[in-house]
């Protein structure tokens, strides 16, 4: 095991790139999007729809990425995400017409495969084992500040240098800070032979086809992340549909922040010795009753709902990466985050379009009876989880 120096050495690492990929992909459309639509002429629905396709792009792409870490180490993996990372920025401000545009989210959409959270976690779980809770913690706080920092950095930019020098800017960031970081930062992991990095994969993959928990905790984080992503995109329009003005809108959204970090803070410190099985039912408990007060006619309710929600959804970004640790173990663990991050990223990719369809089709009370029945199947999915180390699930 690595000492606690070099832990708190790979959360500052790993936590400040992730502010760095996150804010050059999730949050970068928030900012430029309506500036890239204006400048270009495309509609803001097909500037929007290339963050979509990136997402898809990361689906198919993670389950290789997985093995990928799986033999080469994560070390690897993460210094070629900045490389694709800068690639796709610098084609993003390139952009003159949409084949262009959507090549570039192809290129951000491979980065993302190669350097977001599965990624990070799928490294930490490799050099840490057991121990890697209190780093994916560690890296989740950090990278939760990504919209705080990255918007405000984006903004800057933009204000100064037009939204394309921005983008240019960004790539400049990810090959001058974020690999180097990677490469000369991260521990060198031992490279596994090829045979025997086929013979985990094939194992993996039996292992996940015939294994109903694997099965069980990729639903639940899939219908999570469904419901995060709607909420992500549509919960101003959806507040302000229920009669809540803008800046009230603005103020009842601000809360969620600020709660995902506390809830990442107690799991740091009074719930770092829970079982991932108990913060998971926790976690999704705190996200149902959080939709339930979110969309009241009351300002006070919407309040303690958007905390409600901001806590669950800050304990199930770190369950994304402590739960396959803790019931599979380190072994294969890479992989299975690969192939998890498939359904992930697929249901991040068309959860907003989805909702954004059943919206106008019929309206935010069916939207919000759909958002609230697939909380309560995930959280019947947790109740089915074990609470037991990964020896004992995988014999």
């Amino acid at each position: 095991m690595l000492l606690h120096s070099r832990k708190y050495k790979l959360i500052a690492v790993m936590g400040f790139t992730q502010i760095l990929a996150w804010s050059s992909t999730l949050y970068l459309p928030a900012v430029l999007a309506s500036l890239i639509a204006k400048d270009t002429g495309w509609s803001l629905t097909l500037v929007i729809a290339g963050l979509s396709w990136g997402f898809i792009v990361t689906g198919i792409c993670s389950p290789k990425v997985g093995r990928f870490i799986e033999q080469f180490g994560g070390r690897k993996a993460l210094s070629i995400s900045s490389i694709f990372f800068a690639i796709g920025l610098l084609c993003l401000g390139l952009s003159s017409h949409l084949l262009v545009y959507y090549f570039a989210w192809t290129m951000l959409g491979i980065g993302m495969a190669f350097g977001l959270y599965d990624a990070a976690f799928s490294t930490l779980g490799r050099l840490l084992g057991q121990d890697a809770k209190t780093a994916i913690v560690g890296v989740t706080l950090l990278g939760g500040l990504a919209s705080t920092i990255g918007w405000a950095l984006i903004v800057f930019f933009e204000g100064l240098y037009g939204w394309r020098i921005s983008c240019f800017i960004l790539a400049l960031f990810h090959l001058l800070l974020g690999l180097p970081l990677h490469y000369f930062l991260l521990p060198r992991e031992e490279q596994s032979t090829e045979t025997h990095a086929k013979e985990l994969n094939n194992q993996t993959t039996v292992h996940k086809e015939g294994n109903r928990l694997f099965m069980l905790v990729a639903i639940i984080l899939t219908v999570q992340s469904f419901v995060v992503a709607t909420i992500s995109v549509h919960l101003l329009s959806m507040l302000k549909t229920i009669g809540f003005s803008v800046s009230t809108a603005l103020a009842i959204g601000m809360m969620i922040g600020p709660a995902q970090i506390i809830a990442r803070l107690l799991e740091l410190s009074l719930f770092k010795n829970l079982h991932p099985s108990w913060s998971s039912r926790v976690g999704v408990l705190f996200s149902f009753f959080g939709i339930i007060f979110l969309f009241t006619d009351g300002y006070v309710l919407a309040l303690l709902g958007a905390a409600l929600y901001g806590v669950g959804n800050g304990i199930l970004t770190i369950i994304r990466g402590t739960l396959p640790l803790a019931l599979f173990g380190q072994e294969g663990y890479a992989t299975r985050m690969g192939l998890l991050g498939r359904p992930i990223m697929i249901a991040l990719a068309f959860g907003p379009l989805i909702s954004a369809f059943i919206l106008e089709k019929w309206g935010i009370n069916i939207l919000l009876i759909i958002l609230t029945a697939l909380v309560f199947i995930a959280l019947l999915g947790t109740l089915k989880l074990p609470i037991h180390q990964a020896e004992k699930v995988t014999e």
